[in-house]
């Protein structure tokens, strides 16, 4: 396993937009389609790697607990399909199946909005406020694959408890660890 760093792109920065195809559904979403009404996360994940298999559940969970509270959430992969297929749109859909995924799980062929995030793991966190200003970036909890410590979205968690609250985040993140993207 990759130990890549998150870039930890500047708080403040507005959300790049997109228009990618979601494979639960074969529909098209953009960065407004997805927002919540209080902020909204994005998730660069992808089916295989053992970083995103380990926070996976407490990702549903994050989903689950905040959708209700106005955050919306998009989860988009970007890696390489012909180097790694077990990433392709296929097995997106099984996965997003298999995981219960309630909000769009897109396909970034192009590489291109993966670029425009600055995206270097998977998984890899943003967290963008109602204004769609970034507010958080990094690491879900201090929990990887075999270091002991047990998920608990705590990180996120606490900076969507204040976009939700209206409260201040604390800028000192950490970033996330995880399988570098897979550019082609």
């Amino acid at each position: 396993m990759a130990n890549t760093p998150s870039t930890m792109i500047p708080l403040g920065t507005i959300a790049p937009d997109f228009y990618l195809r979601d494979t639960n559904s074969n529909n098209s979403f953009s960065f407004e389609d997805c927002r919540g009404e209080k902020g909204t996360v994005v998730f660069f994940i992808c089916n295989h790697c053992p970083f995103v298999l380990h926070v996976i559940e407490e990702m549903i969970r994050i989903v689950n607990d905040y959708r209700v509270q106005g955050i919306g959430f998009v989860a988009i992969s970007s890696n390489d399909i012909i180097k790694y297929p077990q990433d392709g749109p296929e097995q997106m859909t099984e996965f997003a199946y298999n995981n219960d995924f309630e909000f769009p799980y897109l396909f970034d062929v192009s590489q291109e909005v993966a670029k425009a995030y600055q995206a270097a793991c998977t998984p890899d966190f943003y967290l963008f406020d109602d204004l769609n200003k970034l507010v958080y970036r990094g690491q879900m909890d201090d929990s990887r694959p075999d270091n002991g410590v047990s998920v608990s979205g705590s990180d996120l968690r606490s900076a969507i408890d204040g976009v939700v609250s209206g409260r201040g985040i604390n800028p000192e993140q950490k970033p996330s660890i995880g399988c570098n993207v897979k550019w082609k």
